[in-house]
């Protein structure tokens, strides 16, 4: 039941993506829409990873890329499946999952990741990002969460 709910999980945020991203590509085509002082929608292309690492490589790195995110996907199915995890891990490891197919499904259908939410103070701005960036850094902050309480807890254990 444990792995049915992973899945489910995984599959939300892959739907939230995709849904998003169709949204973006649709409503921001032509002009970015601001949300408050601090935040915009602001359609953006990456071919690179995180922070568009890689970006102008002349292609090579989108199948590197798609390549990682099946095999990092395939180990986090695998760890689902078979793992006896706490409940926040497999939350983060199954968000984790829906966020890389959710970026590897751009790169095999637009050949680029399609990003939209932009946050600024004043002239700053963060890197554009979407909702599988935010599926990835989400499942991250669940697993070292996880850990932590694993080990205050196995720390008190032994006091």
């Amino acid at each position: 039941m444990k792995q049915i709910l992973s899945l489910i999980i995984a599959a939300a945020w892959i739907a939230a993506d995709y849904f998003s991203k169709l949204w973006a590509l649709d409503s921001l085509a032509q002009h970015s829409i601001k949300v408050n002082d601090y935040m915009n929608f602001h359609l953006a292309f990456n071919k690179g990873a995180a922070f568009s690492f890689l970006a102008n490589q002349g292609g090579w790195q989108q199948w590197f890329f798609i390549g990682l995110a099946v095999l990092i996907s395939l180990w986090l199915l695998y760890v689902l499946m078979v793992e006896n995890l706490d409940s926040l891990s497999r939350f983060g490891y199954a968000s984790i999952l829906g966020g890389a197919l959710g970026n590897a499904h751009d790169r095999l259908v637009y050949g680029h990741v399609v990003d939209f939410i932009q946050w600024h103070y004043q002239d700053y701005y963060w890197p554009i990002f979407n909702i599988a960036d935010v599926a990835i850094t989400i499942g991250v902050a669940a697993i070292i969460i996880s850990g932590i309480r694993t080990w205050l807890s196995s720390t008190r254990a032994l006091s």
